[in-house]
């Protein structure tokens, strides 16, 4: 069997193993290295196929014997494939950023040429970007960078841009809620791409998608590269091969599509006592995810019970410190999370759970809530809380469930509809 995989300084995040399982008959693992270690490691590790990903990609280039193409146009390697000629180990250098980004510009659908392309970052990413834009036919593209000539401080000469591209890790987990720019000052934009893929949805996705521009996170680049990685590992695409999209289009989709319901978090909104908790343990024996539970955490950090917060330090006390919670679970991936009934009143954290969550409020019969030790529902009239709240369940859902049955039978139906 093939052994494979991923070269990089910091891996933690990486969902390159569970791709490549889904791709091909071969291990894959991760190796984590710094500089010294890593050009070690390529010159004699023990690897058959190997992605190079950030701060290794131009050092791979060097140290390779025959470089493709596109690798030798973007001076940078990204998939590496062992071969032996008379005897002898030799290292062939791909990169397969370029397929990745040209297959998640192609989905899109967005019209490239003749538009005038911002390119946030001027490192590895940044090149592809800019390559790719290019062969498509782009008017103009500029890169913004933190020092050169255009940069962030003078954004206002572009403007007029058409179309933008963050290739920066700002944004990127653990720091989720940061934006490499405000989006307010381009009136033209037609489209904003994001290569980061964790969170699913980064604050300049989340923005673009506020303001009605269409945004693309950088998932569907991530399995499209990893794919036409897997065929130069096993061999099945020649080197100098041009890449082929068409032929590979419905296995990037599938296993995107796979990626994109199980990464993402499963966020439970409702009405206080419509058992989000009974329901979030039974997705759990489901699905086989970990369950985070806001108001258990909550009363953990404040150490004393809800009705003790809101007795003593007040409602305004309670919704801070439960933002506070949401922040730090909204960017786990692939969990269950169960929110409060109230957590809908503060419109940040929408954000907050949208970046990397399905939001499926759970929908019950008002006779049927649970009152006790609710200091809200204890307090006001049931009747006009949900009267209150409804709309705002309807803006954070992607889509509601109705439980009215068992916890387990609620369950089966939110895993229904996330398999569609």
């Amino acid at each position: 069997m093939l052994k494979c995989g991923l070269l990089g300084e910091k891996l933690g995040h990486s969902y390159s193993p569970e791709i490549h399982a889904l791709l091909g008959d071969y291990e894959y693992e991760l190796y984590e290295k710094t500089l010294g270690e890593a050009e070690v490691f390529l010159r004699h590790g023990e690897f058959d196929g190997l992605n190079v990903t950030t701060p290794y990609k131009k050092t791979a280039a060097a140290l390779c014997t025959q470089l493709s193409p596109v690798a030798r146009k973007l001076g940078s390697v990204n998939t590496i494939a062992v071969r032996t000629e008379d005897g002898k180990r030799v290292l062939y250098g791909d990169n397969t950023d370029y397929a990745g980004f040209l297959a998640l510009v192609r989905r899109s659908r967005i019209r490239i040429e003749g538009a005038k392309c911002l390119v946030l970052g001027s490192g590895g990413a940044s090149v592809t970007a800019q390559v790719v834009l290019k062969d498509l036919g782009a008017g103009e593209v500029v890169v913004i960078s933190r020092s050169g000539a255009d940069n962030y401080e003078n954004l206002e000469r572009h403007a007029d841009a058409d179309i933008l591209v963050n290739t920066t890790p700002v944004g990127m987990y653990p720091d989720n809620g940061q934006a490499p720019l405000d989006l307010q000052g381009f009136a033209h934009l037609k489209a904003v791409y994001d290569l980061i893929y964790n969170p699913a949805r980064t604050a300049l996705v989340l923005q673009a998608e506020n303001i009605g521009i269409p945004a693309f996170g950088g998932l569907y680049m991530l399995v499209a590269q990893a794919e036409a990685a897997s065929r130069v590992f096993t061999a099945a695409a020649p080197l100098n091969a041009p890449f082929d999209l068409l032929q590979s289009a419905a296995k990037i989709q599938t296993i995107y599509e796979f990626l994109d319901r199980t990464q993402q978090n499963i966020a439970l909104i409702g009405m206080p006592g419509c058992g989000k908790t009974a329901v979030a343990k039974a997705l759990a024996a489901e699905t086989g995810r970990d369950v985070y539970d806001a108001d258990e955490e909550i009363v953990r950090r404040a150490g004393k019970s809800i009705p003790d917060i809101f007795a003593e330090d007040g409602e305004d006390a309670f919704r801070a410190l439960e933002t506070e919670v949401l922040a730090d679970l909204g960017k786990l991936s692939g969990c269950i999370l169960s929110t409060g009934g109230g957590c809908v009143t503060r419109p940040e954290n929408y954000a907050l759970l949208h970046q990397n969550s399905h939001i499926v409020w759970i929908e019950r019969d008002i006779s049927l809530l649970e009152k006790d030790e609710r200091p809200i529902s204890m307090a006001m009239d049931i009747n006009q809380i949900y009267v209150d709240r409804k709309p705002l369940y309807e803006a954070f859902a992607d889509f509601s469930v109705v439980n009215d049955s068992t916890p387990q039978a609620c369950a089966a139906l939110i895993c229904k509809e996330l398999e569609r």
